[in-house]
């Protein structure tokens, strides 16, 4: 099998709140795809971290009294633990604060510079603290962000570095032409289009050290810190040794000829993912990535779950109540993976009754209850009913996860689980003791654990192990009351 290099990265997340039930959806969906690309038998780079400067986290850490590297140090930790929260495999946990970081930001910083990209300029602009991003009249809502209805909008008026956006237009339309599954869903490639089409804006990539002292220092310029977009997204590349290690950046982020990365984020970063992070990349002279996949928000009763709106689902609590696997589990089959989609806690149970106790829970336990009774260990081919089934399935889980269609990937497993059921109690094999109808069963539980694997590791393995000793072992989902 030919071996390939993938490299994903989730966003970094804003260190100003914990972690919230948004972004586990995010990192557990980066996740799905980076074990899904190690089982193909690819060599993965999975890039996960936390975006630690700028306004927002300054304000934070100052209404809390905490010292600015100490506030920043206690929140990355806090993100840093949703790796054994929901099982994730993350490579690399990058932190904006590295110094690694900042010296290849400021690299990035002076060629752009060099392209005639970056010019100093009066800064007047309708600011969201919430976003970190100037707001146009159009996009505000009786005056204020619909993203941060909560939250003034600001009006700022200094002396900043621009990067010359405008002059990105042709470059990210022609981009969006060709390629034309670079960003997904087709909706959002729309989007994005549409923004770009209707005329770029030079943005700001700079503040006043003595108003916002906490970023990236400009080079060649003291009294300037680095915007926080401009400095966070540059943390895509400088995790791969870039500008230094050459090598692993091609291997990883890909070449102009061959792009190789694929971001995820939330809809709301589509702007700065799709159109601002390609032009700057335009502008240094390295390759776009690969594809950016852009997903829905989780809501509650239709509104936005986020920490500004302060109706956060606490993902930690949710993992200890209920298991790590059962939060992957309805994270990616009830979340869908392209548009918004309302949680809640009743949802989540009857999800798991349904599908994991009584689906899987149930099936796994028919299986094993049969599979230690037999004397023989061996499992043959099962026969080509079984085969034919098992193939269609599995073409329609490769084919969906390819997609970034998760739901439908996992809907394709519990068809087959299912199949499974119907077969059992139609072929009674405790009355007639065909041995064959139970090793058929037990090879397509080795099937479904297998392709469970990316999805809930640790009940996939539970499985293997339960088939491999053959033991019935506790039953995976016990049904909640």
């Amino acid at each position: 099998m030919l071996r390939n290099n993938f490299y994903l990265t989730t966003t970094l997340p804003y260190v100003n709140a914990p972690p919230h039930i948004g972004f586990a959806l995010e990192i557990t969906r980066a996740d799905i795809l980076a074990r899904y690309h190690r089982l193909l038998g690819d060599e993965v780079f999975f890039n996960t971290g936390t975006d630690e400067h700028g306004l927002k986290i300054y304000r934070a850490a100052q209404k809390e009294g905490k010292n600015l590297q100490k506030y920043v140090d206690e929140y990355a930790a806090k993100f840093d633990r949703l790796k054994k929260a929901l099982n994730l495999s993350y490579d690399n946990f990058i932190r904006t604060t590295d110094p690694h970081h900042a010296s290849a930001a400021q690299e990035f910083w002076k060629r752009c510079e060099e392209n005639g990209d970056i010019e100093k300029k009066i800064y007047k602009v309708k600011y969201c603290v919430g976003c970190e991003l100037e707001k146009t009249d159009s996009e505000l809502v009786d005056g204020r962000c619909p993203i941060h209805p909560e939250l003034k909008i600001e009006i700022i008026e200094e002396e900043n570095y621009f990067f010359k956006f405008s002059k990105y237009q042709r470059p990210l339309l022609e981009l969006y032409k060709n390629r034309l599954d670079f960003v997904v869903p087709e909706t959002r490639l729309h989007e994005i289009k549409k923004f770009v089409e209707r005329g770029l804006e030079d943005f700001s990539i700079s503040r006043l050290k003595e108003k916002m002292p906490w970023g990236v220092p400009v080079p060649g310029d003291e009294g300037h810190v680095m915007y926080v977009w401009f400095d966070a997204l540059v943390g895509y590349i400088s995790v791969l040794g870039w500008p230094k290690n050459k090598k692993k950046f091609e291997e990883f982020w890909g070449t102009k000829d061959n792009p190789n990365a694929i971001q995820i984020a939330g809809k709301d970063n589509l702007r700065q993912q799709s159109a601002m992070w390609q032009a700057m990349l335009f502008s240094a002279g390295l390759p776009s990535s690969r594809q950016i996949y852009i997903e829905g928000f989780i809501t509650s009763e239709g509104q936005k779950i986020s920490k500004s709106s302060g109706n956060v689902i606490d993902p930690f609590e949710l993992v200890e109540k209920y298991g790590t696997d059962a939060v992957r589990y309805y994270l990616a089959r009830h979340i869908h993976p392209f548009e918004d989609s309302d949680f809640t806690e009743e949802k989540f149970r009857e999800a798991y009754n349904a599908d994991l106790s009584n689906g899987l829970g149930n099936f796994a336990a028919r299986v094993l209850a049969l599979w230690v009774k037999q004397e023989k260990d061996t499992i043959p081919t099962p026969q080509p009913k079984i085969s034919r089934q098992a193939a269609m399935i599995r073409e329609e889980y490769f084919k969906k996860i390819e997609e970034f269609r998760f739901n439908e990937a996992l809907q394709a497993i519990w068809d087959f689980i299912a199949f499974g059921d119907r077969y059992i109690s139609e072929n009674k094999p405790w009355e007639n003791r065909d041995t064959r109808v139970i090793t058929d069963m037990v090879w397509s539980l080795k099937q479904i654990s297998h392709s469970l694997k990316v999805f809930l590791p640790q009940t996939a393995e539970r499985i293997e192990t339960s088939i491999n000793q053959k033991i019935t072992g506790e039953q995976l989902f016990p049904r909640l009351d």
